[in-house]
């Protein structure tokens, strides 16, 4: 596995290539890691590799990097990168095999569904109580910018 890493003051770009292990063919992990953002870098990590894994971008079966290389490449803890492949086995996205490795689980496209209207669910949760405590946005205002986004 190889990785190319770029940086830009708080932001580092990194691009993980794995090995789809059926097929041998190679398949690009992006990960933007950002120290400004406010949201701990295993929250980006999960979040970027649960993207590329809801999207099929990382297929079921790819190999993922070792938690040390992750961990050496993204210049981050091993905490950090143990914590995420964690978090993405909990969810049911990755399976981790001992002495092999971690891979990308197969999904059926109802989980892959459910997964995403639950992501999207938190997220609007956390969108809903941030407007509702400020009392100056209304049902009518919120639902508008969403259609706009959906739109866009």
């Amino acid at each position: 596995m190889a990785l190319l890493a770029g940086t830009n003051d708080l932001t580092a770009v990194h691009t993980v290539h794995v090995q789809y292990a059926a097929k041998g063919r190679e398949i690009i992990v992006r990960i933007v890691m950002s120290a400004s953002t406010g949201v701990p870098l295993y929250e980006q990590i999960v979040e970027q590799a649960r993207e590329q894994i809801l999207s099929g971008e990382l297929p079921a079966g790819a190999a993922l990097p070792s938690l040390r290389t992750l961990a050496a490449e993204l210049r981050v803890s091993l905490i950090t990168t143990t914590r995420a492949y964690n978090e993405l086995a909990a969810a049911g996205l990755i399976i981790n095999v001992p002495g092999k490795g971690s891979f990308v689980a197969r999904l059926d496209r109802a989980e892959i569904k459910r997964g995403a209207l639950e992501h999207a669910r938190a997220d609007i949760q956390r969108v809903v109580t941030s407007a509702r405590s400020t009392g100056l946005i209304t049902l009518e205002e919120l639902t508008s910018i969403i259609r706009e986004e959906w739109n866009r």
